[in-house]
């Protein structure tokens, strides 16, 4: 059963890589076509093409219009979907993905082999600007594709254009079958190809070679078990539709819809009303009375939320580490998560999740623990700034942490902090793709596919694909390269730990918290479970009776 395999950056506070978001107040009054439809709350996406979805709103709602070459097994293991089989030659260089047969779009065109292969350079081809792009990094030919702005994203001189427009590494073999050549081994790969980034798109996508039609993201065709009916209303709602015939493993729902909030209480309200039947993050304010409120329909489940705070490193103010692992100090994550969130999530003291293999409880060390005098110590002698902001999405529902997390800051260090406000998930992730100042960032990560490297690689390296801060360490880097190149995941977790221990070094961010899935349901569906992806079964819910 497909489960998400993108991250994301999350966008609510009692979950989070594809980063993850929150929701609240919107929707429309006739959003159950039928009774067999299910309501499924989420927060307004930022984009739905899916090279470009890259936060856990957008990825569940392309879960339920598209259907990925691999899912993950109990064990976290990759099991082959919408592939026949895909096979890796003996250095893991060369991989042969064969398509099972039968499988259309929901408008009736054959997924084929090219549809793969144009949805992944249009992904990869740096002017296309896509959100997801560093994934394709690993495919040969990437960096032909890339282009470097001469005068930096303001410059009035246009970028040269790139030496190639598809990727060299993706080649066809015939309509069913295709090869990608990787520009290092990486025994992983299959794993990766679990990720949002990797659906296929119709002809229907393309205006032109290379060219997303006008229209087709808000109306967008997939190859999985629902359809878009009318288009995505922004804000509001997206409404999807059972497909006839569908060849993959058939929903017990006839439709979904994905009601858009932009305020987590108001969706909790509609959740215990009967207005909405899944609500995957209960907001903090109600975890003390959702178990009344909602009895045994109140659920919790293990995920691979992240909860971390951002440092701009590129801002003058916070380069001296000093002042980061000070701030860190400055926290006192136990009584947040004990206070806040009533124990629905852990202080995390490393920089990936407890599900991932190579886990290492407290690798953070010192910088994590608790201690006020010493985190003043340090910011007195780093001379660190008068006054932080948090900024954070009020969709996600995070005020109360923020505004903890801030009071424990002030009595430790002596300066002031304060919570700066944007309203959706979407807009913050637009200003900081910018480099706008909005001070410390909020975010989180659920993981996009279940290796270590995926909590390192997109979040911490040069150009990686959610590196929202700036931070950039050659080291690093070519320590979490040389982890995918091993041949075996032993050896891989051993460079990936050791690129881990750099970012304690460094504290480039702040971990905060591991999540997990707190979520509740309505009377009118059962069988519902949340994944490690933070994502609906939509294969597994049903309607009662």
């Amino acid at each position: 059963m497909p489960g998400k395999a993108p991250w994301k950056m999350a966008a609510g506070a009692t979950a989070i890589a594809l980063l993850a978001a929150g929701c609240g107040g919107g929707g429309s009054e006739d959003s159950a076509a039928t009774s067999n439809t299910v309501v499924i709350g989420i927060g307004e996406p930022q984009h739905l093409i899916p090279t470009n979805a890259t936060e856990s709103n957008g990825s569940e709602v392309l879960s339920s219009l598209f259907y990925p070459l691999v899912d993950f097994d109990a064990e976290n293991k990759p099991v082959v979907v919408a592939a026949e089989s895909i096979t890796p030659d003996s250095k893991n260089t060369v991989w042969t993905v064969k398509l099972k047969p039968g499988f259309t779009f929901s408008n009736g065109e054959p997924v084929t082999s090219e549809n793969y292969i144009n949805a992944w350079n249009y992904g990869a081809y740096g002017p296309n600007g896509q959100g997801a792009s560093y994934f394709f990094e690993k495919i040969k030919g990437y960096a032909d594709l890339q282009s470097k702005d001469p005068d930096g994203e303001e410059g009035p001189k246009k970028a040269p254009d790139p030496k190639a427009k598809t990727l060299e590494g993706l080649k066809k073999v015939d309509d069913a079958t295709f090869t990608i050549t990787l520009s290092a081994p990486f025994a992983g790969w299959e794993s990766v190809m679990g990720y949002t980034a990797f659906y296929p798109l119709p002809k229907a996508a393309w205006k032109s070679e290379g060219v997303i039609a006008e229209g087709f993201e808000d109306a967008i065709i997939g190859n999985g078990p629902f359809k878009i009916k009318g288009k995505w209303e922004h804000d509001s709602q997206i409404v999807v539709e059972k497909v006839a015939d569908f060849k993959g493993e058939a929903p017990k729902v006839d439709g979904v819809t994905w009601k858009i909030y932009q305020d987590q209480q108001a969706e909790y309200a509609d959740l215990v009303a009967g207005n909405v039947d899944v609500q995957t993050q209960i907001p903090i304010e109600s975890l003390g009375k959702a178990s009344a409120d909602l009895g045994d329909r109140f659920k919790k489940s293990p995920n691979s939320t992240f909860q971390f705070v951002g440092f701009p490193t590129f801002q003058k103010e916070y380069q001296d580490v000093r002042v980061r692992k000070a701030i860190s100090m400055a926290i006192n994550r136990q009584e947040i998560t004990d206070q806040i969130f009533l124990g629905s999530q852990s202080p995390a003291t490393s920089f990936v999740s407890p599900v991932v293999a190579g886990y290492r409880p407290d690798t953070c060390g010192a910088n994590c623990v608790y201690n006020p005098s010493e985190a003043k110590k340090l910011y007195t002698e780093a001379n660190g700034p008068k006054e932080i902001k948090i900024t954070y999405n009020v969709d996600g529902n995070h005020k109360a942490w923020v505004d903890a997390t801030c009071n424990q800051i002030k009595a430790a260090l002596g300066i002031n902090c304060v919570g700066g406000e944007e309203p959706k998930f979407a807009d913050l992730l637009s200003k900081v793709e910018k480099k706008q100042p909005v001070g410390l960032i909020r975010l989180g990560w659920i993981m996009d596919y279940p290796l270590m490297e995926n909590y390192l690689g997109p979040l911490y390296s040069t150009d990686g694909s959610s590196n929202y801060y700036g931070y950039s360490n050659p080291t690093f880097d070519n320590l979490v390269k040389e982890g995918s190149a091993a041949a075996t995941e032993d050896e891989a977790i051993k460079k990936w730990q050791a690129a881990e221990d750099i970012l304690a070094q460094e504290m480039p961010v702040i971990p905060l918290r591991n999540g997990q899935n707190v979520y509740g349901y309505s009377t009118k569906v059962n069988n519902v479970t949340v994944d490690l992806f933070q994502k609906v079964n939509l294969y597994k819910i049903e309607v009662v009776g």
